[in-house]
């Protein structure tokens, strides 16, 4: 009882952190997110042993440019495009039976693009011709906030099947389901509440939140296993280490705001 309200405690007060930086300003969330960028670059770097602080320096480098410096489109498409390219590389990785392939400079490139362009990319999808569109990024926290919530509840409560044991023994094919389901009903409650997408954009975008949010949780807790620990950190009490938090997010990040370019949402 104690962890539980533990957990419950942490997790209200992410969610305020959050939904206050969302509402208090653009400038605010996008700090934010540069702060969690690198508690969970810090996280990374322990987890697969990377050496110095370089990709410290790399990451705030990229946010600078990206964020505050250039809004050149080609530039963007090459971010997103080096993004995808390395989750879709940890994708394959998942099912590969090698247990940890990369070289110091694949972890560098990994984790800037991994956790820095996730970071980034998530930062940019709320801005809609300069215009910071707060009921959208609120959406998206709301949809994997109740994937996560739901997939756990339905898992713990009906869960049999394993979806993946070698590399995350308590996740099920239930509660997989059960989080898409109920995720995909958020969905269409936004779309019915929010004016920023249609109900069907609402639910494309919650599909693909769903499912590369899923992968996302999968790599990292790949990435523990092969370390040899449960948690990325403990900053969280009860909830482990911020890349544990945001492992879902920042993954689907690049994969959301592609969807929301192919809607032409984003610019």
């Amino acid at each position: 009882m104690r962890e539980v309200f533990r957990r419950l405690i942490t997790g209200v007060l992410y969610v305020l952190l959050l939904l206050s930086a969302v509402f208090l300003s653009s400038d605010a969330f996008d700090f934010l997110f540069m702060v969690f960028g690198l508690a969970c670059l810090y996280e990374y770097k322990r987890l697969v042993l990377l050496r110095g602080y370089y990709i410290f320096i790399a990451y705030l480098g990229l946010w600078w440019v990206f964020i505050y410096l250039t809004r050149d489109v080609i530039l963007i498409r090459l971010l997103l495009m080096l993004t995808l390219v390395v989750n879709i590389t940890l994708m394959a990785w998942l099912y590969s039976k090698r247990k940890n392939p990369f070289t110091n400079l694949q972890k560098f490139l990994v984790g800037l693009f991994y956790i820095g362009g996730g970071c980034i990319f998530l930062t940019m999808i709320p801005y809609k011709d300069d215009v910071f569109a707060k009921y959208l990024i609120t959406g998206i926290f709301i949809l994997i906030w109740v994937n996560d919530s739901f997939a756990y509840l339905v898992g713990k409560t009906i869960g049999k099947h394993k979806l993946f044991p070698s590399v995350s023994p308590k996740k099920t094919i239930e509660g997989t389901l059960g989080g898409m389901v109920f995720a995909i009903a958020a969905s269409a409650l936004l779309g019915y509440l929010t004016p920023v997408l249609h109900t069907w954009e609402w639910v494309v975008l919650g599909l693909v939140l769903v499912g590369m949010g899923t992968y996302g949780d999968l790599i990292e807790s790949r990435l523990k296993r092969a370390a040899g620990i449960k948690d990325s950190g403990a900053i969280l009490p009860g909830h482990g280490g911020m890349l544990d938090r945001l492992d879902s997010l920042v993954f689907a990040a690049p994969f959301a705001y592609l969807t929301l370019l192919i809607l032409s949402y984003v610019s």
